[in-house]
């Protein structure tokens, strides 16, 4: 309308603007970024991925797609949707894919580990100040103020989850069964994982409707602006799928992981706590569908109840501390690591933040090693193919059965939270607070950092009141 009003004169300013500022973008577009702008990007990034992966993936897409136009949306959402797809965390898959396909396998290396490295450093200093001092009654009355929030964020993660996925009644069914099967019967964390995608293969060739692909799709309102890795851009040498490449990464692939295992078991023994933390984080890092709030039942039943290597209250501090963190979520197995080299003495000859730190070091190994193999090996057939990628019925029945699997987690720490079994009576306060928190979370969309800092001050405050 607007535009209808203006003179011949003034259209003919704007597209004479217009055309200069398309130009200035098509040259930016054509320039090459080199491996250190992309470096200290991928630098910065690792410091501000707040806010779990879908934070962590609006911060990527605003930046890498919107403002520095290095890959256009559609490009973009290929690849996320195949990361989608795999066990691990996304967002960090996603910055292996991208940085792979900017600067080889050197850009993949870079982007992956400065993705996690700032989050590794932090919760190890975190860790160790929790060790040293966790016993103060100021540093209790904080977490007695954040434990109720942890329950109202696990409790969270599971609506938000099951809001987007339960959309049939099959579904629900799956959860519900997964909920029951893991609480009552206390069934294992894969055996779930297994059934449900049985589960699902067989439903979808009965009910197909509900097991509806949900794959990330561009938006048509953005205007489409040139970039770098552009829609039409010709895929580059190195991206190309080849039989070759397959067999060179899955090689080296088990070879890396495959040689500091055998060094492990050869040093320290195969039943010894190094060697099965790298054997169980290999493992949880091959069940992490539907991200990381899905493995920590898995890694609680691990390193709580099957190896005793921490307790569940130390499980309960590290989540804790894991969302006040940069990275993904799933670094909460540094800070449960290295608690647990720390209490079981990984290295007796060692004063124990090395004996934490080394053990915190081989899980974090042993957990991130999957998802670059796996990036470096499937990206290429991906940036072949270039088909739209759909959602498998199996693994849409996962993530419904996970949803389950969360809210029994939420039910886990609620029942270690609000009960006291010293005194046999309610925490009231615990309650009051995990009530504000959720509040906070579902109708004011508050930050999750936010929370977590509002109720360990809460606490705090608590701890100080006669």
């Amino acid at each position: 309308m607007l535009y209808d009003c203006m003179t011949s004169d003034t259209k003919k300013i704007l597209s004479f603007i217009s055309c200069i500022y398309m130009t200035t973008i098509k040259i930016q577009a054509k320039q090459n970024i080199s491996l250190k702008q992309a470096l200290l990007y991928w630098l910065r990034l690792g410091f501000i991925s707040f806010g779990g992966p879908a934070g962590q993936i609006a911060i990527m897409h605003q930046e890498l797609v919107v403002e520095k136009r290095w890959i256009s949306e559609a490009r973009f959402l290929h690849a996320l949707n195949f990361c989608m797809l795999l066990p691990g965390p996304e967002a960090q898959q996603l910055a292996i894919y991208i940085g792979w396909l900017m600067h080889k396998t050197i850009g993949g290396l870079v982007a992956g580990l400065l993705f996690i490295l700032p989050s590794f450093f932090i919760l190890v200093g975190l860790g160790v100040v929790y060790m040293q001092f966790g016993d103060l009654p100021k540093m209790q009355s904080i977490f007695s103020g954040i434990k109720p929030a942890v329950v109202a964020i696990v409790l969270f993660a599971a609506y938000r989850i099951g809001s987007r996925t339960l959309k049939h009644p099959l579904l629900m069914l799956i959860a519900a069964l997964s909920f029951i099967g893991i609480l009552i019967f206390q069934l294992p964390f894969p055996l779930i994982v297994l059934l449900a995608a049985i589960f699902g293969w067989v439903a979808s060739h009965w009910i197909p409707h509900a097991f509806k692909a949900s794959a990330h799709k561009p938006n048509e309102s953005i205007p489409h602006l040139p970039a770098l890795i552009d829609d039409d851009t010709p895929i580059p040498e190195h991206a190309k799928y080849s039989l070759k490449h397959l067999i060179k990464i899955g090689t080296w692939g088990l070879g890396v992981g495959g040689i500091v295992f055998y060094l492990l078991v050869q040093i320290f023994g195969f039943d010894d706590l190094l060697s099965q933390t790298a054997l169980f984080f290999t493992k949880a890092a091959l069940l992490t569908f539907g991200g990381a709030y899905a493995v920590l039942p898995y890694v609680y039943q691990g390193s709580v109840e099957h190896y005793h290597w921490i307790s569940a209250t130390q499980m309960m501090d590290g989540l804790a501390l894991g969302e006040t963190t940069p990275g993904p979520l799933i670094m909460v197995i540094t800070f449960i690591s290295l608690v647990s080299g720390w209490v079981n003495n990984a290295l007796p000859h060692s004063p124990l933040w090395i004996s934490g730190l080394a053990t915190a070091g081989i899980a974090t190994f042993f957990t991130f090693l999957p998802s670059f193999v796996m990036i470096f090996l499937g990206a290429p057939f991906i940036e072949t193919t270039r088909s739209q990628l759909k959602l498998a019925a199996p693994l849409t029945a996962i993530t419904a059965a996970v949803v389950g699997v969360i809210l029994n987690l939420a039910v886990f720490f609620g029942l270690h939270t609000f009960w006291q079994e010293k005194t046999q009576q309610l925490n009231i306060a615990g309650l009051f607070i995990a009530a504000l928190a959720f509040i906070a979370l579902t109708k004011f969309k508050a930050n999750t950092l936010m929370v977590i800092i509002s109720s360990g001050l809460i606490g705090l405050a608590l701890g100080y009141m006669p």
